[in-house]
């Protein structure tokens, strides 16, 4: 069932067919074997070959390499879609987007030249690699190395919570490439690393949800790469490379909240329309209707705020504040949403028969990727007295 909660969408023409095309692939390829391959934990190669087809690995990658060149827009009513569905099939291609974004805007032209057509065909897929066991929200804190040694460097050191970290062959790796630097962010630099010796998968790391995806540790051992790998050919430019995709970042995460508060909100109100009790439909229940009435407004708050992100994004101005208040707000309707959907369905939406607990187990994530909810919760303020100051 899909919930219509608003004229919002702002394709038209080719991005209006495309989105229209995976929504149709959605319902054909994806809802019919969700429930299996999430609870199998299983990669779904066949779903990654057909978002290949669509041009999906090169969603956001400028048509002149071989993308689609979607806007941010067009891109995050992508991302809502499939999250309605399956959240965890999103993960594949964005973190991959990630690397994409990070060598289009910040690479060589021979960078660009070498890495974009490859990774827009999906022939080269990967994502990024930024965390470590000691380093989350605090990127500066990271700790692996990379030391100069002729022309190549010589790194080492842990990654974790890699998405497409098993499946993926090629990331965005940030390393320390001047670790006593002061202050610490001018002695980091970002790395197109293919996968080779001295770099090896520790182990695949099980999750609460979002299955399906592969979440790894790193390990770099004496791994050499060729100095020609460093993203925009200088050093000390890795923090403000990473941060400079984080809107972009948020923006996505928020639309995964949106789509995961929509499934919720969808799957609750084909229930209570067929669920009866004393003698009626529950969705006749003054109870179930504050529930619905609620998840409605929030999943169509989040919408409008992730779209509003998202167009300031197009316009290419400076949007952390607005990314950070879609990534917040959407993904707490998801948790939301989700809670109160399983809810509505009883002790059916705490069976693994029914979707709903797919969506319960997926929402957290959101409200923790690309930065936890305080964090933009601090930026979100930060950013309002910045641009309004006192009299």
């Amino acid at each position: 069932m899909n919930v219509h909660i608003g004229s919002t969408d702002l394709a038209s023409g080719d991005d209006a067919e495309l989105l229209a095309a995976v929504e149709r692939w959605v319902e054909r390829e994806v809802r019919p074997i969700v429930q299996e391959y999430d609870h199998a934990d299983r990669y779904p190669d066949h779903l990654v070959e057909q978002m290949k087809d669509m041009g999906l690995f090169g969603a956001t990658v400028s048509p002149e390499y071989g993308g689609l060149g979607l806007s941010a827009s067009t891109y995050a009513q992508m991302v809502m879609t499939i999250s309605a569905v399956w959240m965890s099939i999103t993960g594949i291609f964005n973190s991959h987007l990630m690397l994409a974004l990070a060598v289009e805007k910040f690479g060589t032209p021979e960078q660009k030249a070498t890495w974009l057509p490859k990774l827009a065909s999906g022939e080269v897929r990967g994502g990024l690699a930024l965390t470590e066991p000691d380093a989350g929200t605090d990127l500066q804190g990271i700790r692996m190395t990379a030391r100069r040694d002729g022309d190549h460097y010589v790194i080492n050191g842990t990654k974790t919570w890699i998405s497409n970290g098993i499946e993926g062959s090629c990331f965005a790796l940030l390393v320390k490439t001047d670790p006593g630097a002061q202050p610490r962010h001018k002695g980091m630099s970002l790395f197109i690393a293919p996968k080779g010796p001295g770099f090896t998968v520790g182990k695949k790391l099980e999750k609460l949800g979002y299955k399906s995806i592969d979440s790894a540790e790193l390990v770099f051992e004496d791994y050499r790469i060729p100095a020609d790998h460093l993203i925009g050919g200088v050093e000390g430019q890795g923090f403000y490379q990473t941060t400079g995709g984080l809107e972009l970042g948020r923006i996505n995460v928020a639309a995964r909240g949106v789509g995961i508060a929509d499934g919720a909100l969808a799957l609750a109100t084909s229930y209570a329309q067929v669920r009866k009790t004393f003698g009626k439909p529950i969705c006749e229940h003054q109870a179930i209707q504050l529930k619905l009435g609620e998840m409605a407004t929030r999943a169509r708050a989040a919408r409008l705020l992730t779209l509003d992100a998202a167009r300031i994004f197009d316009r290419g101005e400076r949007c952390d504040m607005e990314a950070g208040m879609a990534k917040y707000f959407a993904s707490e309707a998801a948790l939301e949403n989700s809670i109160e959907s399983m809810r509505i369905h009883g002790a059916y939406g705490y069976s693994k028969e029914y979707d709903i607990e797919r969506l319960y187990r997926d929402a957290p994530l959101t409200c923790i990727g690309e930065g936890t909810n305080e964090l933009q919760r601090i930026i979100i303020a930060k950013q309002w007295i910045k641009r309004n100051p006192a009299a």
